[in-house]
């Protein structure tokens, strides 16, 4: 019996990556914009979970390229996860392009492959990174880069 080949849905991943531009407007502002690096310290209830970095890596007329990493984090347990983010001004749109020193995540995959990636990697990525801003915006603390005494709740 043929297994069916993994086709992606064109229409969730459109409002998967709606929602990160929208998130990562709200983690990184529009009067931020002459800041290429912010920081994010995350507490939650009281205690500290980690530190969140978001470097501007290239900009363009209409995209901005950054990178989203976690620089420490409270427990061994986590990864410390990176990842690229396109950014696409014009269309609204925020996605994935490279996950933890992969340098290219394909909108499906064959299984097995070298890269062991998933069939649909880029969509599991890109629903990472929803849920790892909302992990931001909920619990995060704005180092602000002009007084680096105060911190600022980002939501």
């Amino acid at each position: 019996m043929l297994k069916k080949r993994y086709t992606p849905d064109i229409a969730e991943l459109g409002a998967t990556c709606e929602a990160n531009y929208l998130r990562l407007s709200k983690l990184r502002p529009a009067e931020l914009d002459s800041v290429d690096t912010l920081h994010y310290e995350l507490f939650a209830e009281g205690h500290y979970l980690g530190v969140i970095k978001l470097s501007l890596t290239e900009r363009s007329r209409y995209t901005d390229t950054i990178l989203l990493e976690q620089t420490h984090a409270a427990g061994r347990w986590l990864n410390d996860p990176h990842m690229l983010v396109r950014i696409y001004h014009d269309a609204s749109m925020a996605e994935v392009i490279s996950a933890q020193g992969h340098l290219r995540i394909d909108g499906f995959n064959d299984y097995p492959n070298d890269n062991m990636h998933l069939p649909d990697e880029k969509s599991q990525l890109n629903k990472f990174l929803a849920e790892w801003l909302s992990i931001c915006l909920r619990y995060g603390h704005r180092k602000n880069s002009l007084d680096d005494q105060a911190n600022v709740w980002c939501s």
